[in-house]
């Protein structure tokens, strides 16, 4: 592949991937101003949410990743694949709305949701839809069609943030004249349930944006190759559940173990506040989207050892000027999510955490998956599931909230420390310890320094101060750059 078109491709990808969650922060700021957060609303939205995604896995079952596989295999139609494929996923999601929707008073019980199941139609149709989408958008991938990708996901955020700017902006100030809009708006959980229902219309029409692309079902389902991909798919569907139940486990977990109005307070409060958080990983993500291609392109997926050590010691170093610029600009950030929420701010540095843990071992993740061991993915992961969920299954009811935090600092740090080692053994690679070591060291001082030695200085000196410690940390990273040569 030419690797300007590579480059190009990558940053469209990225670029759609990126801006799409900084605007759906726009959302964030909204909704946990409007919410309540006695109401326990928002606790709802990170709760459902968090089954979507679980359910995803399940519906999509490793066929993204399978579809790509089998259309470069040189004896295989690749529209025959994607028919394929395509049939199989949408007919996953049809028997799922099946069951859904014949048990769904049952179902809504159990998830809490007795007095709303509508809320878990509405999702059950959004997930089967969601899933579908999947292969449509890998099909876009497969024909080098980023264009219309970006188009499509940037077209359903900005309707979805239009929409919700409509509801809770504009809607609210008829409440005086129709008072039937106003019960409806708290009998919702203050708006809640229109949110499920503008992602309901905007997943719908986005699906039918993509007929075009629809029009290749009329290809005669192939059972034999049906077969092929059914086996080939199963340990990627283990390893996609359990890496998703990596990510939401803790939010779906949480009402559970502290079940009632105070357990969808808590998720709420934690929800919000994991939202900061995740601007990290936001801006971690472009450095993955180039990195991948590069370690997968060279040598026809040999990467060179260099590379891997390179990338592993730029990922951390980048990843700790996120840290950092996130911790020391917090008293601006958290304006972000509404007041009500910032008692949940103290969890977003061990939050953070977690997720330089979960960079950490996607990188350290190439070895397994550079010598077709990926089975010990599945290990590693199942491992760190299960940590997490002990934690959480112990400390939840004790703790609330923060045991979620550390769950995910507990699961992560175990699937990186298991990968360490482990690929050590199989595949070493000569990692620049020393210097990673240095910087690690250096950002954990300043930010050491800022928790105690500015402890009592007011938010506008304390960030002024925090300023020259980012400075700094960036006059050492332009060192380093001037040293490799980069």
């Amino acid at each position: 592949m030419n690797l300007k078109s590579l480059a190009k491709d990558t940053a469209i990808y990225g670029l759609s991937s990126i801006v799409g969650r900084f605007l759906n922060y726009l959302l964030v700021i909204l909704h946990t101003r409007v919410i309540p957060m006695e109401s326990g609303g928002y606790g709802i939205v990170s709760n459902l949410y968090a089954w979507t995604a679980l359910l995803l896995a399940f519906l999509t079952f490793g066929m993204e990743t399978t579809f790509f596989r089998f259309s470069n295999k040189e004896a295989e139609n690749p529209d025959k694949v994607y028919s394929t494929a395509l049939k199989m996923v949408g007919s996953v999601g049809v028997v799922f709305l099946l069951v859904v929707f014949c048990f769904l008073r049952p179902i809504s019980s159990f998830l809490g949701y007795e007095l709303h199941p509508e809320y878990i139609g509405c999702f059950a149709i959004i997930t089967a839809l969601d899933a579908f989408q999947a292969i449509l958008y890998t099909r876009l991938r497969q024909q080098r069609r980023p264009l219309k990708f970006m188009s499509l996901k940037m077209a359903f955020i900005f309707a979805s943030i239009l929409l919700n700017l409509f509801v809770f902006l504009v809607l609210p100030k008829f409440f005086g004249r129709y008072p039937g809009l106003e019960e409806a708006y708290v009998r919702y959980d203050y708006g809640v349930g229109f949110i499920f229902l503008i992602n309901l219309i905007c997943t719908t029409l986005i699906t039918f944006a993509f007929v075009p692309e629809m029009k290749i079902l009329s290809i005669r389902f192939d059972s034999a190759l049906c077969r092929k991909m059914l086996k080939y798919t199963w340990p990627l569907l283990l390893m996609s559940v359990v890496g998703m139940m990596n990510q939401v486990a803790d939010k779906i977990l949480l009402p559970q173990l502290m079940p009632g109005q105070d357990g969808r307070v808590q998720l709420g409060v934690y929800g919000a506040c994991v939202k900061i958080a995740m601007i990290m990983s936001m801006l971690v993500q472009a450095f993955r989207y180039a990195y991948e291609p590069i370690v997968f392109g060279e040598s026809k997926g040999k990467a060179n050892d260099r590379t891997l050590a390179d990338g592993m010691k730029w990922f951390i170093i980048f990843s700790i000027l996120a840290f950092l610029a996130v911790i020391f600009y917090l008293p601006l950030l958290k304006h972000i999510i509404g007041s009500g929420y910032w008692e949940g701010l103290d969890v977003v540095p061990v939050v953070m955490l977690a997720e330089l843990f979960m960079g950490i071992y996607f990188n350290l993740s190439f070895w397994y998956k550079l010598t077709d061991q990926t089975w010990w993915g599945a290990i590693i992961n199942a491992v760190a599931v299960a940590v997490m969920i002990a934690v959480n299954v112990i400390f939840v009811p004790k703790i609330g909230y923060w045991a979620c935090a550390w769950g995910g600092f507990a699961g992560y740090g175990v699937a990186m420390l298991m990968s360490w080692f482990i690929g050590q053994k199989k595949y070493p690679i000569a990692y620049d310890v020393k210097r990673i070591g240095a910087f690690v060291g250096l950002g954990l001082s300043l930010w050491v320094i800022s928790m105690f030695a500015l402890k009592n200085v007011g938010d506008i000196w304390k960030m002024a101060i925090e300023t020259l410690f980012l400075a700094l940390y960036c006059y050492f990273i332009w060192k380093e750059i001037k040293t490799d040569k980069v």
